[in-house]
C-alpha cells in the first residue's frame, strides 16, 4: 500500500476514534456529573438555555472529552503513519482545535473554560499522544561536512 494512503487511513482512523471517545466521555458525563436542576443537555437550545445555570465541575467532562478524544486520536495516528507521525498527530490536534473553536464561537460557555479548552485540551494532548507514541519532535536537520 502507498505511504500517502496508509498515512490518510492513520489520520481517519485517528479522527473517528478520537471523536468516539470525545462523544462516549460526554454521554456519560451527565450521569457522573447531573446537570443543574431542569437543565436538558440533549438539544443545541436546551445547552444554550442551561449554560448559565452550569457550575465549574459541569465543565469538566468537556474539557476531558476534548483532551482525551485529541490524546487517544493523536496516538492511534502517530502509532499507524508511516512518515510525518508527529506532524500528522499535531494536524489531528488541529482538526480537534477546528471543532473546539466552531465549539466555542456556539455556545456561550465562561470565558475562562474557552481558555482552557483551547489552549490546554488540543496541542498538548496532541504533542503528548506522540510522544507516548514513541515519536520524537523532529529538530533542526544538521548539515552534512
Amino acid at each position: 500500500m502507498h505511504p500517502i494512503l496508509k498515512n490518510f487511513i492513520a489520520i481517519v482512523v485517528g479522527l473517528l476514534i478520537g471523536g468516539t471517545v470525545n462523544m462516549g466521555l460526554i454521554m456519560i458525563s451527565g450521569s457522573i456529573i447531573p446537570p443543574p436542576e431542569g437543565a436538558n443537555l440533549t438539544t443545541m437550545e436546551g445547552l444554550i438555555e442551561a449554560m448559565p445555570l452550569m457550575q465549574p465541575k459541569h465543565f469538566l467532562f468537556p474539557f476531558l472529552a476534548h483532551a482525551l478524544g485529541t490524546l487517544v486520536g493523536a496516538f492511534i495516528t502517530a502509532k499507524l503513519a508511516v512518515k510525518f507521525k508527529w506532524y500528522l498527530a499535531l494536524f489531528i490536534g488541529f482538526m480537534f482545535f477546528i471543532g473546539g473553536t466552531i465549539n466555542v464561537m456556539s455556545l456561550p460557555s465562561p470565558l475562562w473554560f474557552n481558555v482552557v479548552d483551547l489552549l490546554g485540551a488540543y496541542f498538548p494532548m496532541a504533542w503528548i499522544g506522540a510522544s507516548l507514541a514513541g515519536v520524537k519532535k523532529p529538530g533542526p536537520k544538521t548539515p552534512k561536512i
